[in-house]
C-alpha cells in the first residue's frame, strides 16, 4: 500500500487499523477464488471498497442496530463493525457460501456481528429484524426495489443507507416516486469521506415514515437475540 493511502486507512480505522488489514489481506488471498471480488478489484480494495465504505460510519449514530442487506464479502457491513465495534450489527446475505465466508471472516477478526442467511422480503427476516435505526446496502439494486425491501425492516425515523454510484441523483430522480410509496421520506443524496478519498462515498438516504409503519400492522419490536 503507498504511504499515503495506509496514512488515509489509518487515520480512518485509528486503533482498529490492524483488523482493517487483516480483512484486506483475506480478501487478496480468498476473494477471487471464492467469487466475491473481480480480479481488477484486487489493487484497489482500500480505495474503492474498504475505505469506500467505512467513512459511512459518520452517518450511523452511536450504538444503533444496523442490517446490511445483500452483505456479500462483507460491504460495507465488515468495514463498519471494523471501525465502530460499538454498533449492534447484522449481516444478511442469501447465499451460502457468501454466509460462510462472512461467518469465517468474523470469527477471525473476532468481532460481534451476527451472520444471517436470507433475504430482506422474506417474512421471517422482516419478523426478526423489523426496529432496525438503519439499513445499509452497497450495489444490491435500484432503489425502488431496496426502498421496497429494506425499509419494513427500518423503524419509524430510521434511515436507508444506499452506497451508490456517480448516477445517484438520476436513479433517486426516476425513483422517487416508488420511494415514497415504499414508505420513504427526504430522500436526498449526500457524500461521505471527502477529506480522505479522492473520489468521496456517494450515499442516497432515505428515512422511514411513521405513516408507512402503520400500514405494514404497525410497528414490530426486534427480538432478542
Amino acid at each position: 500500500m503507498a504511504v499515503a493511502l495506509e496514512d488515509r486507512a489509518k487515520r480512518v480505522f485509528g486503533d482498529h487499523y490492524p483488523k482493517a488489514v487483516a480483512f484486506q489481506t483475506l480478501l487478496v488471498e480468498h476473494g477471487v477464488e471464492r467469487g466475491l471480488i473481480g480480479p481488477r478489484e484486487v489493487d484497489r480494495l482500500w480505495e474503492r471498497h474498504i475505505l469506500n465504505s467505512a467513512v459511512v460510519a459518520e452517518l450511523l449514530p452511536q450504538g444503533c442496530r444496523v442490517v446490511d442487506v445483500g452483505s456479500g464479502a462483507g460491504l460495507p457491513g465488515i468495514p463498519l463493525a471494523i471501525v465502530r465495534p460499538d454498533l449492534d450489527l447484522t449481516l444478511l446475505e442469501p447465499m451460502a457460501r457468501r454466509v460462510a465466508w462472512l461467518t469465517e471472516v468474523v470469527d477471525a477478526l473476532g468481532l460481534k456481528t451476527e451472520v444471517l442467511r436470507g433475504r430482506a422480503e422474506e417474512a421471517v427476516v422482516r419478523e426478526r429484524l423489523a426496529g432496525s435505526d438503519v439499513v445499509t446496502a452497497r450495489a444490491v439494486a435500484p432503489l425502488e426495489r431496496l426502498t421496497r425491501w429494506c425499509l419494513p425492516l427500518v423503524r419509524p425515523g430510521g434511515r436507508l443507507v444506499a452506497l451508490k454510484g456517480e448516477s445517484a441523483e438520476e436513479e433517486l430522480a426516476r425513483d422517487a416516486e416508488a420511494v415514497r410509496r415504499a414508505g420513504g421520506i427526504r430522500p436526498r443524496v449526500v457524500a461521505c469521506g471527502g477529506d480522505v478519498l479522492d473520489v468521496p462515498t456517494t450515499v442516497v438516504l432515505v428515512e422511514r415514515d411513521e405513516q408507512a409503519s402503520r400500514r405494514d400492522g404497525g410497528r414490530r419490536k426486534r427480538k432478542d437475540r
